[in-house]
């Protein structure tokens, strides 16, 4: 099953990447229209996390959340309105986990002010995300962000549950909903790379990983049910860091938590159930480096994801509301 999943992609990729190509997303699109538009949204990225780095997290995940759903076009952004009460910030994989929503207004505060009606939200989730994972990573990852996305107008909750895998998801079914998006097996252990940031809700684990059987490590495991209630929900529901090693740093260290059985979802320990990922995750845990320039080139590939152009986009005003 794994074997078959891991094949799916190369049915699909060459599709979306040509497609995708027909969006033209450039390097400097803005270096005429608005040439400090990518320096407004480094420096509201940076004010987050001097106060908070775990933003920083949340503004990497909000890209991956962004462009898995209705591709990378800041639907997530939208807030719940008469017309639509029910957008995919309040879908069960973004709400209440999803953080920077604020570090996103900001950023399009600033540029409004500068350049009015130029810069599309998408633009700068997908800016965002590339400079928190430079600060992350102690500017080890770094990497250009090309930009040319339109806002959409489509959002809707029910989709996040469709398009993005959850923490309990095994391999076959990480392979197929990055492979639906045009990325590969490779795309995806690379990409997990970012669960060395960042906290979890309890309930993302608890039964899978510490009520059932699983090969969590036992003194992780005890480490969670400390702090970890059976049944959490609701004001019932703390949160721990996905990472405790180097828990503000975008790096390798997350492979080596896989393979020492010290990581908290059933999605994460899945990357050893085949050879070929096993492989995978065994030389980004040994080559940080290769791995640092493989993780840029996959959030470049991912934020080119099903891209709005012409009238099947815009640039929205306020990026929590359509124009």
């Amino acid at each position: 099953m794994a074997t078959a999943s891991l094949k799916l992609w190369c049915l699909v990729s060459c599709a979306l990447v040509l497609a995708t190509a027909c969006h033209s997303l450039q390097v400097g699109y803005y270096s005429k229209t608005c040439p400090r538009a990518e320096a407004l949204v480094r420096a509201e990225v940076k004010k987050a996390l001097r106060a908070n780095p775990g933003v920083g997290a949340g503004l990497i995940r909000m890209l991956f959340h962004d462009c898995f759903v209705e591709g990378c076009d800041a639907s997530v952004l939208l807030d719940p309105t008469a017309a639509n009460p029910q957008p995919e910030k309040l879908g069960a994989p973004n709400n209440p986990s999803l953080r920077g929503y604020e570090v996103i207004d900001a950023a399009k505060s600033a540029i409004e002010k500068a350049c009015p009606g130029t810069v599309s939200c998408a633009d700068i989730v997908a800016f965002a995300g590339r400079d928190a994972s430079y600060l992350l990573s102690g500017a080890k990852i770094s990497f250009h962000m090309p930009a040319g996305r339109l806002d959409g107008r489509k959002s809707l909750a029910s989709e996040t549950l469709t398009f993005l895998p959850g923490p309990s998801s095994n391999l076959s079914s990480l392979v197929s909903a990055f492979a639906a998006k045009g990325l590969s097996a490779e795309d995806m252990v690379v990409l997990s790379g970012a669960h060395s940031i960042g906290r979890s809700h309890c309930s993302s684990f608890v039964q899978d990983r510490l009520a059932a059987q699983s090969d969590i490590s036992v003194p992780l495991a005890s480490f969670l049910r400390r702090r970890c209630p059976a049944n959490p929900a609701g004001a019932n529901e703390p949160t721990v860091r996905q990472d405790v090693v180097t828990p503000h740093a975008l790096d390798n260290q997350f492979y080596r938590n896989v393979l020492a059985r010290r990581v908290l979802f059933t999605s994460d320990a899945a990357l050893l159930s085949s050879p070929e990922t096993g492989r995978m995750v065994r030389a980004n845990a040994r080559f940080a480096a290769s791995w640092e320039k493989k993780f840029a080139k996959a959030m470049v590939k991912m934020a080119a994801i099903g891209v709005k152009t012409g009238g099947d986009g815009e640039i929205r005003r306020s990026c929590r509301l359509v124009n």
